[in-house]
């Protein structure tokens, strides 16, 4: 009886550890279809997963100016159709709370199927110290009339 408690407390505490080691996706597109490797994928942040699985960021380039962070980045369509969308920046600082929240205004974006282009953002402070680029997609309502 004793050797059946121990295995199976053995078996619940690695299953614990296991499932434990798998952190869940906070940040980012927040999606399981994200891969593995995907490097900037923590900059991209989409509430749609069918959007979320249809956009990446394949490259980001970042430099200071007058002592503000200025982002350069390649956002690309994996979709084979056209994506009528916004995006804007959000700034966070070193400690990662938000700065200057709902000041950065939404632009429009266009992207034909399977074209990549480049967003460009400057932090509105100094404290700056990270960002994501939120996009979401403008219901077909919205632009039909």
């Amino acid at each position: 009886m004793h050797y059946f408690i121990r295995i199976s407390a053995i078996a619940v505490f690695s299953s614990i550890f296991f499932l434990g080691c798998a952190a869940p996706i906070t940040s980012g597109i927040g999606t399981s279809a994200m891969t593995q490797g995907d490097e900037f994928s923590k900059h991209l942040e989409v509430h749609n997963p069918k959007l979320a699985q249809q956009l990446k960021i394949i490259d980001v380039k970042s430099r200071k100016t007058n002592g503000l962070l200025e982002i350069n980045l390649q956002l690309n369509s994996t979709y084979k159709k056209s994506l009528k969308l916004q995006y804007h920046f959000n700034w966070f600082d070193a400690q990662g709370f938000v700065i200057e929240s709902r000041k950065t205004p939404w632009k429009p974006l266009e992207l034909h199927g399977f074209q990549s282009t480049s967003l460009s953002g400057l932090a509105p402070n100094e404290q700056v110290a990270s960002f994501t680029v939120y996009v979401r997609e403008i219901p077909e309502k919205a632009y039909r009339y």
